[in-house]
């Protein structure tokens, strides 16, 4: 089938449990040889960015919403480390909500494949894969509640 552009993205509140999963898929995929693209939150892309680092730095794609400063301290000392790294400083003056879809809509628009974690009530995460489908690509979504 050959390697994939594959983005992951979800909440921020992720339990730990579900987040060793995440990182364990993330991992597998890499390992697999396709490409990881997620943005630089807490959570489900945190975990996500673990994963891919472990198994190849070189195959994880970072999109923030906005410049790395922008980022809270505990994320930015893993984003530091991750070799493709994006940033969107021209957001910085938007909210976190804004420039979090403006982020997601360019993830998109550079995979092939999403894989989305959300609860129900996650609307920004639930507009983008509404969004996703609409661009015709493969859409993986998993409820946390």
């Amino acid at each position: 089938m050959g390697s994939k552009r594959i983005a992951i993205l979800g909440s921020r509140h992720v339990p730990l449990t579900h987040q060793q999963i995440i990182e364990l898929m993330s991992y597998a995929l890499v390992l697999a040889g396709n490409q990881v693209m997620t943005s630089g939150a807490t959570g489900t892309n945190h975990a996500a960015i673990r994963g891919a680092m472990r198994a190849d730095p070189n195959l994880l794609t970072v999109i923030l919403p906005q410049s790395l400063e922008r980022q809270p301290r505990e994320s930015r000392d893993q984003l530091e480390q991750v070799i493709h790294l994006v940033e969107n400083p021209d957001n910085d003056h938007l909210s976190l909500a804004e420039a979090s879809s403006l982020c997601n809509q360019e993830i998109i628009s550079r995979c092939q494949q999403l894989i989305c974690f959300a609860f129900h009530d996650s609307h920004t995460l639930l507009s983008t894969c509404k969004v996703a489908e609409e661009q015709s690509k493969i859409v993986t979504l998993f409820y946390f509640d």
